[in-house]
């Protein structure tokens, strides 16, 4: 018998792969190379973080004031109420897939999840005597929601934070059902039908459990998870000087970096946390990385208060201190196509004995289906009033207008003086030229993992959520009302010590765009802080378009409604509404930040139909509506044909729940009564998508559109009226799903 050597062995196995890759249809090669990981998958996929997620939508939804205020701290706004205890905060008609949900404690507890119309009852263990909680809470049922991916406010210091993906086919409601100090936000995706997914959407129950080698990895978070196999390693060790920069890495060619760390001695802590970090990628004219090292390692400083041996234990980054040194890690993948350059920046203060290392892997994915890796910093130490934070604008980024990408999370230093009251404020994030936050949350803590700030000021650490550094403030408690202030001075007066940061890291449930991205954070409840704030905003970014406008129109606008064959048999003469959008305070100290606009629309109780311009090339349609949301839980069928005469095929539910009016409740106590108070603000503008499936869109030129107003005649609690149900059109945008070229 003659042995094969091992040439001949490898390269007969790749011939026969070849050979089977070969017979494998084309549509299947392309679901394997471009299928997106989601629910649990998302986890194990990790490596995949820098990919397009061609097709899929992220939004965030809470319980904040529709008003822009802060009452009852973003809590207990409420869709609508179906009983007193059935509370709903989230509806949504459609697939998709839950992927993270933040409580207050266990607040609101009973929850209820309702499953393609089951309706599973989640609880903490609290619940049971929310006057006495249980120091030791679980989720009940405790096999669907295990820790590390689920975590009570025990660990987190004041929240409920679950990670584990909640699918659903059809749709999906929550609803608290008790409803003092009712906060909470919920970040959710959902899908172009047809576009490739690691696995098909399964409707969740509670026999799904969280895969043990996903519970595994995560427990990894703050060691090496990167691969080591067929990589390359290298290492240094440089001075950074008092100014300007060195090079310890450059590297040609093309491939990954999977692994990079940076090692000093624990002397050099101050000299080296402000620092700047900095990396080129393709030879760039601007650095895609420029940040603070301790602020991009997850803290916004190195001084150990309480000399834990992990300042920040996350699972993309970690600073670790021990052997009388500091190691700082770092776990994104980072792909480049032709060169990665990375410098080390001084900050004024010399640096000595630098130790560096990574680790690449090649790549040979086609350059426009990944994104680069970004930092970006912003430093604002004097914030505007009345004006959210800008800590990302994609549209003024590296000379480049357009980028795709995802947001996968923000570090940052949200005070230099110990203050918390600045966390009241609201992360709102715009994407793809939408001018409503399609993320809206709650406050700053509850967007860094904590609540009630952290139980006053208490250093936490976990895979995707942390407050690493900061001092607790004097008699620090767990449970809401202990007799503490957000406003006592701390007793470790050591200025590094004053610092206050937190993070907030992305991965199953990153957001991705395909034109833009803008990062919003509020400073205090109204943008009232005077806080310095210094902030890192990580994403990943081509400076290409996977998502392009083809049409726009202008309900209203006659000459517009007849070049789109706008046809409306049952619709409302235009009528012009004076508003404005959910964009914070309108007013601060008397000036007005947000002046209200004028728009012209209509509405129908009838069928609306209408011709709009694709792109043959295209992956599927974001159509876009601009409406009056005066008008609550506005539903219609959407149908799509080649023409006005021709086969009307079926599209799916266009929904969006809910109105500018909500029901508030929020008594004092803690198992108060519920409370029905109607409220309505000022905000009737609204932008909102529907998914428009491959099936109907790819190789077309035009579309014709018919939506169909099905009413949701639900009252905004048992008893209130009704009132006038219609659907409302202001304008409508196509976008089309695309391929990114090559950058």
């Amino acid at each position: 018998m003659v042995k094969m050597g091992w040439q001949h062995r490898v390269w007969s196995g790749l011939c026969l792969f070849l050979l089977l890759w070969a017979a494998i249809p084309v549509g299947a090669q392309d679901k394997a190379r471009e299928s997106i990981p989601i629910g649990i998958d998302a986890y194990r996929a990790w490596d995949q973080w820098p990919n397009q997620r061609i097709g899929m939508r992220a939004y965030m939804r809470s319980t904040y004031d529709r008003s822009g205020g802060n009452e009852g701290a973003d809590a207990s706004h409420f869709l609508y109420q179906l009983a007193d205890d059935f509370n709903v905060t989230l509806d949504v008609e459609g697939p998709g897939t839950l992927m993270f949900t933040r409580f207050n404690h266990w607040h609101g507890s009973p929850w209820h999840y309702v499953v393609d119309g089951k309706d599973y009852i989640i609880q903490e263990s609290s619940t049971r005597d929310p006057l006495h909680p249980d120091p030791n809470p679980t989720f009940i049922p405790a096999a669907p929601f295990p820790s590390p991916l689920n975590e009570t406010w025990a660990k987190t210091k004041g929240a409920d934070l679950i990670w584990s993906p909640i699918e659903f086919e059809h749709g999906f409601q929550m609803a608290y059902s008790r409803t003092h100090y009712g906060t909470g936000y919920y970040i959710y995706d959902q899908f172009v039908p047809g576009t490739p997914l690691s696995h098909p959407i399964q409707s969740w129950n509670e026999n799904v459990i969280p895969s043990a080698d996903v519970l595994d990895l995560l427990s990894k978070s703050g060691t090496d998870i990167a691969p080591v196999t067929d990589t390359q390693q290298l290492s240094g060790k440089v001075n950074i000087p008092e100014t300007g920069a060195v090079t310890p890495v450059r590297l040609k060619g093309r491939g990954a970096i999977r692994a990079f760390t940076l090692s000093i001695p624990g002397d050099e802590a101050a000299a080296f946390e402000n620092a700047h970090l900095r990396i080129t990628w393709d030879g760039r004219s601007q650095p895609s990385v420029d940040a603070p090292i301790a602020l991009f390692f997850g803290a916004g400083t190195l001084y150990n208060r309480d000399h834990r041996e992990y300042l920040v234990k996350a699972f993309p980054v970690s600073i670790r201190f021990a052997d009388s040194r500091i190691q700082l890690s770092c776990y994104f993948p980072m792909p480049y196509f032709k060169s990665a350059r990375i410098e080390l920046v001084g900050d004024g203060k010399p640096v000595d004995g630098v130790q560096w290392s990574l680790r690449t892997l090649p790549s040979n994915q086609p350059a426009n289906q990944l994104s680069y890796f970004h930092a970006t910093y912003r430093d604002f130490p004097q914030p505007t009033p009345g004006e959210d934070l800008v800590l990302l604008d994609t549209r003024n980024e590296e000379s480049s207008t357009v980028w795709s990408g995802s947001f996968v999370g923000t570090s940052f230093i949200f005070s230099h003086d110990a203050h918390l009251r600045t966390l009241e404020g609201d992360p709102r994030f715009f994407f793809d030229d939408s001018l409503t936050p399609q993320a809206q949350g709650t406050g700053t803590e509850e967007w860094g993992g904590g609540g009630d700030y952290w139980g006053r000021g208490l250093t936490i650490t976990l895979p995707f959520a942390g407050h690493p550094v900061g001092p607790p403030m004097p008699c620090s408690g767990l449970v809401p009302g202990a007799n503490c202030s957000a406003t006592s001075a701390p007793t470790d007066t050591n200025p590094d010590a004053l610092i206050e940061s937190a993070y907030r890291f992305l991965l199953a449930d990153l957001m991705p765009f395909g034109r833009n991205a803008v990062i919003h954070l509020e400073h205090g409840g109204t943008d009232e802080s005077t806080e310095h704030y210094e902030t890192v905003t990580y994403w990943y970014g081509l400076p290409s378009p996977s998502l392009v406008q083809t049409d726009e129109l202008q309900i209203g606008n006659l000459a517009d409604e007849r070049a789109h064959a706008y046809s409306s048999p049952d619709a409302s003469a235009p009528y012009t509404i004076t508003s404005r959008y959910e964009w914070g305070v309108d007013t601060f100290d008397g000036k007005e930040i947000y002046p209200a606009q004028q728009d012209t629309g209509r509405t129908t109780k009838g069928t609306s139909e209408f011709r709009l311009r694709l792109r043959p090339d295209n992956l599927g349609v974001l159509l876009r509506r601009k409406l009056d949301y005066a008008y609550p839980d506005q539903r219609a069928e959407v149908y799509i044909a080649d023409n006005p005469k021709g086969q009307w095929k079926d599209a799916g539910v266009w929904y969006l729940a809910g109105s500018n009016t909500v029901v508030y409740s929020n008594p004092k106590q803690e198992l108060g009564a519920t409370q029905h108070i109607v409220e309505t603000s000022n905000r009737r503008f609204r932008d909102d998508e529907f998914l428009i499936s491959r099936d109907l869109t790819r190789g077309k030129k035009a579309i014709w559109v018919r939506v169909k107003f099905t009413p949701a005649n639900t009252p905004l609690f048992p008893g209130y009226p009704v009132g006038e149900r219609a659907w409302s059109e202001i304008k409508y945008t196509a976008y089309c799903f695309v391929l990114p070229r090559n950058p």
